[in-house]
């Protein structure tokens, strides 16, 4: 069999589509994201899934391709030219040769779903209908039908199609395929959960949505997996694994927009009816984005004051009307602890007491009036099991936006509960105490906080350390 004429290999984005207010493509901004991620990549797929080309007009598929040519300086441009009809598969794929195209990207057909003598026939019309290479698209999960084996192993003999995108994360497809087509066409992965996986397999190279955030990422990962240092390109996949599995399974090129507008570049809004915050990418997610770019070095954190309390401890907690005097008389026990490193260091001061007392009417307080962005929340060891003694926990730093809260109402909430349950069960806390006494724990956390793990082992240890002071064990 006579070589195929392109053998596609290395990290391709698969761009995002970039739409302004009124929704037409923006194609300045196009440009932009072009320049930005060429020097890392191996060629462009432009109008993929992550370019939301569903949503994209025939015209509007042709110009972005032609837009992509200009910009890639000679390196191959993928286009994805994919529809639920043969008919428009075949202009897409025409228009794309037009356009000057090295390739184009073919999705399984999807709605109406052909039996698997219909799916060969589509991709055969659409491969004898052009002169470029054609490469394969297997994506279960939104087109709603996987491309099957046999079929791939059938359209792999035709000359001119040359390898298979696979996003369906499912490496037993894609180690079928390497075995039965492996020596015909060349596979890449497109599921960016499981890159190094995929390479460590056979893969040739890789199209990702989060190509556009970090491509630079996945050539080391090639490079690495090329060399036989798996070590390193394990250590670089789990580098990005968070953010990889938000792009993947929370919004695709919703999210990418999200990520690349955070790190200065416009993408532009996606189009309806995909909104770019709270419908296919939560507030949530989009603090976790933030955070996950903090940690790479992507971004700078936001800078705010780390404010920890000073002096006795039993003078710290006035801001919540609990006076010292108060906790004498009362008496209370207080203690603090600090652990960690860096921005990871945390300090926790405790007051521990009876209900009927004025730390239960603080406690009731904090919880009926909560103070803007120093919202009090409970203990809780895990959903629905708030820890005993009844513990509530209050930010000494304001959370000023979600991806700080969620530092707080995340890991110091879980560690600070486990904590309490540890020394319960140690016999420091007393039994008694579980049911008629309270606890008010305050957290001065870094806002600039990035290691979740880090961050749960600190509150853990200074909360541990609080309480055994607060009942004269240290």
């Amino acid at each position: 069999m006579p070589d195929k004429p392109f053998k596609p290999a290395g990290v391709f984005p698969a761009l995002v589509t970039p739409f302004a207010r009124d929704e037409a493509v923006d194609e300045g901004a196009f440009r932009r994201l072009i320049r930005h991620v060429l020097p890392d990549v191996d060629g462009l797929v432009p109008c993929g899934t992550t370019g939301e080309f569903p949503y994209l007009s025939v015209e509007e598929q042709k110009r972005l391709v032609e837009i992509a040519v200009a910009e890639a300086g000679g390196k191959p441009v993928i286009a994805g030219t994919g529809a639920a009809g043969t008919a428009q598969a075949v202009e897409l794929a025409r228009n794309a040769q037009a356009a000057g195209a090295t390739a184009c990207l073919v999705v399984t057909p999807y709605f109406l779903h052909p039996a698997d003598k219909g799916i060969y026939q589509h991709f055969y019309d659409v491969a004898k209908a052009v002169d470029i290479p054609v490469i394969l698209y297997n994506i279960p999960q939104v087109v709603d039908a996987h491309l099957p084996r046999r079929v791939v192993e059938d359209l792999a003999d035709i000359p001119n199609i040359v390898g298979l995108k696979d996003s369906s994360g499912n490496l037993t497809y894609t180690m079928e395929v390497l075995e039965y087509c492996g020596d015909r066409i060349n596979v890449l992965v497109g599921h960016d959960e499981v890159v190094l996986n995929a390479l460590a397999g056979g893969c040739a190279g890789a199209i990702l949505a989060s190509a556009n955030v970090y491509p630079a990422v996945w050539q080391k990962v090639l490079r690495a997996v090329r060399a036989g240092d798996l070590a390193t390109a394990r250590q670089l996949q789990m580098s990005v694994q968070k953010l990889s599995r938000i792009f993947c399974r929370y919004g695709g090129g919703v999210a990418v927009k999200q990520a690349l507008k955070m790190l200065g570049i416009d993408a532009g809004r996606p189009r309806r009816p995909l909104k770019a915050v709270g419908g296919a990418l939560l507030h949530e997610d989009r603090a976790e984005i933030q955070l996950e770019l903090e940690k790479l070095g992507m971004i700078a954190p936001e800078a705010a004051a780390n404010h920890v309390p000073e002096g006795p401890v039993a003078e710290r907690f006035a801001t919540i009307g609990l006076s010292a005097e108060a906790i004498r008389a009362a008496g209370l026990r207080v203690g603090s602890g600090s652990a960690g490193e860096g921005r990871e260091r945390v300090q926790m001061d405790l007051v521990l007491g009876r209900k009927d007392g004025p730390l239960g009417d603080v406690y009731a307080y904090e919880l009926t009036y909560p103070r803007y962005g120093y919202e009090a929340l409970t203990g809780i060891l895990e959903p629905n099991l708030t820890v005993r003694p009844a513990t509530l926990i209050l930010p000494t730093n304001k959370l000023d936006n979600l991806r700080q809260a969620n530092m707080v109402y995340g890991p110091t909430q879980s560690a600070v509960a486990r904590a309490i349950v540890d020394k319960l069960v140690a016999g420091v806390i007393p039994e008694a105490a579980m049911e008629g006494e309270l606890i008010i724990a305050q957290a001065a956390v870094d806002p600039g906080a990035l290691d979740r793990h880090a961050l749960y082992q600190s509150v853990y240890e200074a909360t541990a350390a609080a309480i055994d002071r607060a009942y004269g064990r240290m």
